[in-house]
């Protein structure tokens, strides 16, 4: 069972009038439409709190939020990965999204990046310690779930061949899944990038620069086998994963050391 820490914080800001109109035209004067506001592109590393940050995202965009789950890259090698995601770019190309300012789900940031490279964009994603990350994976994909799913390929395998967590870990197929998302972009082009371990000040802060005038309640799912914010791993075992999620744990260093200049 997953249990939410929750915080009943609000951040509130002012925010213009949606459909306010001009006044003291100059006689036959065209009406311009307003400009269509930057597109809300949220990348949800697995196991980041990005399900709960999704709440937050649904309440302030309403009908204008979609949610993008269907890709389900990592379920597959990267290659076929990378193509999907510029597959999915060129039909975002031939049909845009309409009426909506926010995506949010698994997919890699580049689909949107090149999908919709003629509407302004925001990114924003969050990052947790790749060492926990990876431990919280891999007890998600074996909880409550009976590994029937066609879509999920990987997860399916890694149940009936009783992965353990060195084998899960240390593989190949996780290795440095934020540089798999991100594949293809700059991760300084992102415009927030939020730390789950700070999850209730972060998404406060980003609150009040993409969630105006909305109150935010500040909620992390945390894992009640757990007696605090750590798992307990076998002595060196820390060190190693590590050391295979080099990239990403240069990345999240990075993220931290970002997040604090511009506090």
């Amino acid at each position: 069972m997953i249990e939410a820490r929750c915080s009943t914080r609000s951040h509130v800001t002012a925010a213009s009038e949606p459909g306010m109109t001009v006044r003291g035209k100059a006689p036959g004067m065209a009406t311009q439409a307003p400009a269509r506001p930057a597109l809300l592109v949220s990348v949800h590393m697995p196991k980041t709190a990005g399900t709960s940050f999704a709440d937050s995202l649904q309440a302030r965009f309403g009908a204008r939020y979609r949610a993008d789950y269907d890709d389900l890259p990592m379920q597959f090698p990267p290659l076929r990965r990378q193509r999907m995601a510029l597959a999915g770019a060129e039909a975002l190309r031939r049909m845009p999204p309409g009426d909506v300012d926010c995506v949010h789900g698994h997919f890699l940031a580049v689909k949107y990046q090149r999908g919709l490279a003629g509407r302004p964009q925001r990114y924003i994603t969050w990052l947790r310690d790749p060492v926990e990350r990876v431990v919280s994976h891999y007890a998600y994909w074996r909880r409550d779930y009976d590994g029937s799913d066609p879509r999920q390929p990987l997860r399916n395998r890694m149940l009936d061949e009783d992965w353990s967590l060195e084998r899960f870990a240390l593989g190949e197929e996780m290795r440095n899944l934020y540089h798999q998302y991100l594949w293809g972009v700059d991760p300084a082009d992102f415009d927030f990038i939020g730390i789950t371990e700070h999850y209730v000040d972060d998404v406060e802060r980003m609150a009040g620069r993409y969630l105006d005038a909305q109150p935010v309640v500040s909620c992390a799912l945390a894992n009640p086998e757990r007696d605090d914010d750590h798992y307990d791993l076998p002595p060196g075992f820390r060190g190693r994963v590590e050391a295979h999620h080099a990239d990403d744990v240069a990345l999240y260093r990075w993220a931290l050391t970002r997040r604090d200049a511009r506090r």
